[in-house]
């Protein structure tokens, strides 16, 4: 059965971003398949054919702790690690910003 979520994009400093409404079709998805899925409306929504290669940046980004993701308040830190999601559920993106020097 198919899902609505809210995923909300957070600065390091907790300024609260852009918020997104994904569609995905199950409610039990990866963090790797989610960052992909949102990744690829983001992208098609800009009219760029290439969502895969800034999906495969997504994951790199993620890898090298450019951003990390909660979900109801838990920090995922597993790219597949499946996740069960609801239309209730708090999801959000906090891009870390690198400090200068350091």
């Amino acid at each position: 059965m198919g899902i609505t979520v809210k995923i909300v994009e957070v600065s390091g400093a907790g300024q609260v971003g852009t918020t997104t409404l994904l569609e995905l079709v199950s409610s039990r998805i990866t963090l790797r398949d989610l960052i992909v899925t949102r990744v690829r409306e983001e992208v098609a929504k800009q009219l760029q054919p290439d969502w895969e290669r800034q999906a495969d940046r997504a994951i790199e980004a993620f890898g090298r702790n450019g951003f990390f993701v909660l979900v109801d308040d838990r920090q995922v830190t597993e790219l597949d690690e499946e996740l069960e999601l609801t239309a209730d559920s708090d999801i959000r993106f906090v891009r870390l910003v690198q400090l200068v020097g350091g």
